[in-house]
């Protein structure tokens, strides 16, 4: 029998019960459906952590009180002040340091003309914090260093906040109230958007001593934003902060430090080994999906063995060799899979374009051909034993089958 001849029986044979090929096809559409948007939903979220770690600047440094936790940790941590943060900005001690923002963070109540919202983020800082972290300006303009020096009561906006509050009226010339203070709003943020638990379009910014006079006090600092030279320039810049703080802070050991130093590149390297782990585990769970489908076909073939057992018997009394029957139904189970997958690959491209808890899902091409291949072996796999079965029937034996 010609290979067409085997296809035509094999579509035959699964016609003769469409409800149930249709489900078995159903099962193994559900596993390869999974594997693709599982997979792409953890590939999203990736990119999306990526992306937020990346606006914050390639060449940017974080400076936060607080050892490392290790067995030479300091027993006496000091805080970071504006004096430190001063002494990293001076181009001898630190020639790698393009530019220093000291930041405090506190979150207020804003109210304009009777609408109250609480702005999660209130900071406090120099206007070089505005290009370290990458914030760009989408209406009228950042506050000055004369704005700091003379401590007015100006204050940037992200476009979260200007929604919040102002509503469709443009925000800038405005003046909100902010924790019982009056600030003029100068500028509005451009939005930068994000998946994460905190909105970095949610904040208000304004001038370090305005926000320590009215908020914070004249105390510690949250942390430092240091802006390296370059890219290439944060390893060198790295080296200069940890020497500057520990002579200001007269530690000797550098296993004993109160201050960290983290970098996007940190960062994005350890959001990337989490995300290596959440995706295996997204795959493991489509893979099982995918492991009772084939299981489903492996039921579906063995009960088609039994119900067309007669059927055999014939056959091969008429002279259907071995290998005739085993072709057909494992082009049956193949055929089953090969479907089945299709149709999941075609559902899984599909979910693919809608937003999922949030998170844009991002495809990963080999998962499409990886999951669909998988599909079509686990048809040749798992199809196999009824095909041998029913090959293996002895002819008298499946005549006399009622």
């Amino acid at each position: 029998m010609n290979p067409f001849e085997t296809l035509r029986f094999a579509v035959a044979g699964l016609a003769a019960n469409k409800v149930r090929s249709s489900l078995t096809m159903l099962g193994v559409l559900i596993g390869v459906a999974a594997v693709i948007l599982l997979l792409a939903v953890g590939n999203g979220s990736s990119q999306a952590v990526k992306d937020s770690i990346e606006k914050l600047g390639t060449n940017s440094l974080t400076i936060s009180s607080g050892g490392s936790g290790g067995t030479g940790a300091a027993t006496t941590i000091k805080p970071l002040t504006v004096d430190d943060a001063e002494a990293l900005a001076d181009p001898e001690q630190a020639p790698s340091i393009k530019s220093v923002a000291p930041q405090v963070t506190t979150s207020q109540a804003a109210v304009y003309q009777g609408t109250s919202y609480t702005v999660g983020q209130v900071v406090g800082t120099y206007p070089a914090y505005f290009e370290a972290s990458n914030s760009k300006i989408a209406k009228g303009d950042y506050f000055s260093n004369d704005d700091v020096l003379d401590s007015r009561k100006v204050a940037v906006i992200g476009s979260t906040t200007a929604t919040n509050v102002f509503g469709t009226a443009d925000p800038v010339g405005k003046t909100m109230v902010l924790g019982g203070t009056p600030f003029t709003v100068v500028g509005e943020l451009a939005t930068k958007g994000g998946t994460g638990f905190q909105d970095p379009d949610d904040v208000v910014v304004a001038p370090l001593p305005t926000v320590q006079n009215a908020f914070s006090g004249f105390g510690s600092l949250d942390q430092i934003l240091v802006q390296a030279v370059s890219a290439d320039a944060t390893t060198p810049a790295q080296s200069e902060i940890t020497a500057v703080l520990m002579g200001r802070h007269g530690i000797t050991n550098a296993n004993a430090v109160d201050f960290r130093v983290s970098s996007q590149t940190t960062l994005l390297t350890t959001q990337a080994a989490t995300n290596d782990t959440f995706t295996v585990l997204l795959g493991a769970v489509a893979a099982i999906s995918l492991l009772v489908g084939g299981i489903g076909i492996t039921n579906i073939m063995l009960v088609t063995v039994t119900e067309r057992t007669r059927e055999i018997g014939i056959r091969k009394a008429i002279g259907a060799p071995k290998g005739v029957i085993l072709g057909q139904f494992l082009t049956e189970s193949t055929l089953l899979s090969l479907i089945g997958g299709g149709l999941g690959v075609a559902v899984g491209v599909l979910g693919s374009r809608f937003s999922i808890v949030g998170i844009e899902p991002v495809i990963i091409p080999s998962s499409v051909y990886g999951s669909l291949g998988i599909a079509v072996a686990i048809g040749l796999f798992f199809g196999s034993y009824p095909a041998n079965r029913a090959a293996s029937l002895r002819p008298i034996e499946a005549l006399r089958h009622e």
